[in-house]
């Protein structure tokens, strides 16, 4: 039986990619993004045209992950609409490149806002509904920049992503016995094939950010083109929206806690894979077992 999803930041990227791949594998999704009759009206017009050329479920729905008002109103259209929710899929965020000094404490808090704050709000507007069907999925799109090799100058992003990261870990032990599942899907860095890099910030403080041009200036610049170096010309973003589904497909209970796909190979695997086994030997050590999901027990 195809579930009813709702997937946060869908206008493009990742968001885009796993709305279809979605739709495709049989499931009603709810493609999330903000200004559907402004901005993202060319989105949502290319998606009304996908959705009747495959003959799939997919539709948009207004959510600003920034605004408590407009999550609570997309979740209540879905539930008004289907009667129940399934599957929330956290994609939405934003990146920023330059000088971690040079960005505003305002600017972090603009991006904390987003990766991490939106969560927050699309989990308080759908975890009501989950906890009474006793049953559901978030899944997390975080970044192998929480643990991988990092490279300097996307500091505030990086940041958030760990926060972000952080945040679902403890999700994890506090839904499962509603018997909401918890996987943490963990893209590498697809430097083509989203707009990811395109359409990153910049800092506010441009004479801050002009201090590290002497000695830096060039390192910035090349910040992308060396991540790009390491991946393989063949890497293709649809890969992560692939996993998605197949994460989403799985049998309540048997899903991954967290999924890896990193064509750059950064270390972030490595890294997480020890920081999650610590997490179950802790959590066997204090007799929390029953907190564990089937996949993280192994």
């Amino acid at each position: 039986m195809g579930r009813i999803i709702v997937i946060t930041g869908a206008s493009s990227g990742f968001g885009a990619l796993s709305a279809r791949a979605l739709a495709d594998a049989g499931h009603t999704v709810y493609a999330g993004m903000r200004q559907t009759s402004g901005r993202n009206a060319a989105a949502v017009t290319e998606l009304d045209r996908y959705a009747t050329g495959h003959g799939v479920d997919l539709r948009a729905v207004e959510l600003d992950v920034s605004s408590q008002e407009s999550a609570d109103a997309a979740i209540g259209r879905v539930i008004r609409e289907q009667g129940r929710l399934d599957v929330v899929v956290h994609n939405a965020g934003h990146m920023v490149s330059g000088p971690a000094e040079a960005f505003t404490p305002e600017q972090l808090a603009e991006v904390y806002d987003t990766n991490v704050l939106g969560t927050q709000r699309v989990n308080r507007a759908a975890l009501p509904l989950l906890r009474a069907q006793r049953s559901g999925l978030l899944l997390w799109v975080g970044s192998s920049s929480t643990r991988g090799g990092t490279p300097p100058f996307l500091a505030p992003y990086f940041a958030a992503k760990a926060a972000m990261d952080a945040l679902a870990v403890s999700y994890a032990a506090e839904l499962i016995r509603f018997g909401i599942d918890t996987s943490i899907v963990v893209p590498g860095a697809f430097t083509s094939g989203t707009n990811h890099f395109a359409n990153a910030g910049t800092p506010a403080d441009e004479a801050r950010a002009a201090d590290y041009a002497d000695r830096y200036g060039q390192l910035m610049a090349e910040v992308g083109e060396r991540l790009a170096a390491l991946v393989p010309p063949d890497a293709d973003p649809g890969a992560v929206a692939e996993v998605i589904v197949r994460v989403v497909d799985l049998p309540a209970g048997a899903r991954p806690f967290r999924v890896h796909v990193d064509p750059a190979r950064d270390g972030s695997e490595v890294v997480s894979t020890v920081a999650d086994r610590i997490r179950v030997e802790f959590f066997h050590r204090i007799g929390l077992d029953d907190l564990l999901t089937v996949d993280s027990s192994r």
